[in-house]
């Protein structure tokens, strides 16, 4: 099934990974019918390729998957994971030639391998089946894979099935699956509770602004984790144009990342108390769109100049930043598809973050290299204050130039965190824009399992 190894109680195949210098090497250890296969084949271990490996009467008795050079694997997350598709269907077994310290993540990619989008149309892709190889945690890569799973799921399907309503859904059925209470404050109910801002942008909407706030976990440390769930972004009375609009279905990716990155933590029993904070709405045009030049009051009671209807995201990540601050945790983690800006400074493939804490980006950035999940400090660079203090209210939300808008947002934002000791914001892409190993073209996790995996350290778990 998918996300899940194969029984190593069932008969599989030896997969021997070679890179080109060995090769040859390997091919003189065998018997006539491989060597000549091999040669003949004109394999020659190049990144991405696989050769089925044949007895005397044509059935398959192993392959080889190329490993490529160094400085191709430096390119590419996943290597075998580029590799399985061509290889016959079965089940499969890493026999030599992976180092120690790649298997975990070569296992990881082999399982994300197969993932397709198939809500719609069966986009399954046909990849074998891989044992669990030794020496990894069988349990924890298949939590990991099926996580991502979820998280992708949840970007790639449409705003008309993915609405504030439909993610409320999902975080409901994760809350249930792994017994974590949630509570949803829903429309004018927001007002009521004093969420002004995250009603202010999705009020025009047929489907009503919400706050969903799951709670799981009775002892250890406090983590809280703050998505944005921007359902789908028209840009609001700042209308986007089209091309621009075209890809908003993603603008809840960083509520999916979290929700992804929540199921790892249940899934695994991490020993923290987690609480996950999203703003659900969706920023349309109607008759009551909030507008450019309204001030609008937080929740924390910081006003905010709208300059720019179409930077509704840290408007609603405010209220819930600030609520999540109210209980000063020891660790605040906030997940968004936040600033072109950041697009601009490091492409669609790293997940640039922001803390104050030097300790904190030493340990995301090792985690996110062993966990091929690679991330990239920028900086709350304190200079730029001044460019979000419009004079007229105590913030700007679109402070005119355009410099710098990654850092500006992310200094908005840490407007309302002040009691809690530490705070990292994340301002991911979300998106694949084209095929790689172990990634489709579509929704993707970025930043959970570095976050994960430096969460013993961040916690003293």
């Amino acid at each position: 099934m998918p996300f899940s190894f194969a029984s190593a109680d069932a008969g599989s195949l030896p997969v021997h990974v070679l890179s080109p210098d060995d090769v040859a090497p390997w091919a003189a250890q065998q018997g006539d019918v491989t060597r000549n296969w091999v040669g003949a084949s004109g394999f020659n271990g190049a990144i991405g390729t696989a050769l089925m490996l044949p007895d005397a009467d044509g059935t398959p008795q192993g392959a080889l998957i190329g490993y490529g050079t160094p400085s191709q694997r430096r390119r590419v997350r996943f290597v075998l994971a580029g590799a399985v598709p061509n290889l016959a269907p079965g089940l499969y077994h890493i026999a030599s030639g992976l180092p120690a310290e790649d298997v975990a993540t070569e296992a990881l990619g082999w399982l994300l391998s197969t993932y397709g989008f198939s809500r719609y149309h069966d986009q399954s892709p046909k990849v074998p089946q891989l044992v669990a190889p030794d020496g990894i945690d069988a349990t924890r890569t298949e939590v990991l894979a099926a996580s991502e799973a979820l998280t992708r799921d949840l970007i790639n399907t449409p705003a008309s099935d993915m609405g504030p309503a439909d993610l409320d859904a999902a975080a409901r059925a994760l809350a249930d699956e792994f017994d974590a209470d949630i509570r949803v404050i829903i429309g004018a109910e927001l007002l009521a509770q004093n969420f002004p801002m995250i009603h202010a942008v999705g009020r025009a909407a047929e489907q009503e602004p919400r706050l969903i706030d799951m709670r799981w976990g009775t002892v250890g440390p406090t983590l809280t984790l703050v998505g944005k769930g921007v359902c789908f972004d028209t840009g609001g009375l700042n209308l986007k144009p089209g091309a621009s609009m075209g890809l908003m279905k993603k603008d809840m990716g960083g509520a999916a990342n979290v929700l992804g990155l929540a199921r790892m933590i249940m899934a695994l029993a991490l020993p923290l108390r987690l609480r996950v904070l999203i703003p659900a709405v969706e920023n349309a045009v109607s008759g009551n769109s909030f507008r450019p030049q309204d001030i609008l009051t937080s929740r924390k009671g910081l006003t905010v100049e709208i300059n720019n209807t179409d930077a509704e995201g840290r408007l609603v990540l405010a209220d819930a930043l600030a609520l999540a601050d109210e209980e000063m945790p020891d660790l605040i983690i906030s997940m968004a598809t936040l600033t072109g800006a950041a697009r601009v400074a490091v492409g669609p493939d790293l997940a640039p973050y922001f803390t104050d804490d030097d300790a904190v980006a030493a340990t995301l950035g090792q985690a996110g290299a062993k966990m091929a999940d690679p991330v990239w400090r920028l900086p709350f660079w304190e200079p730029y204050e001044t460019m979000i203090e419009p004079g007229i209210a105590d913030l700007d939300n679109a402070p005119a130039g355009g410099f710098g808008g990654a850092i500006t947002a992310a200094l908005f934002l840490r407007r309302f965190v002040e009691a809690t000791p530490r705070y990292v914001h994340f301002d991911i892409y979300g998106w694949q824009p084209q095929p790689a190993p172990g990634r489709t073209k579509g929704g993707f996790g970025q930043g959970p399992r570095a976050i994960l995996d430096a969460l013993p350290n961040l916690l003293n778990l």
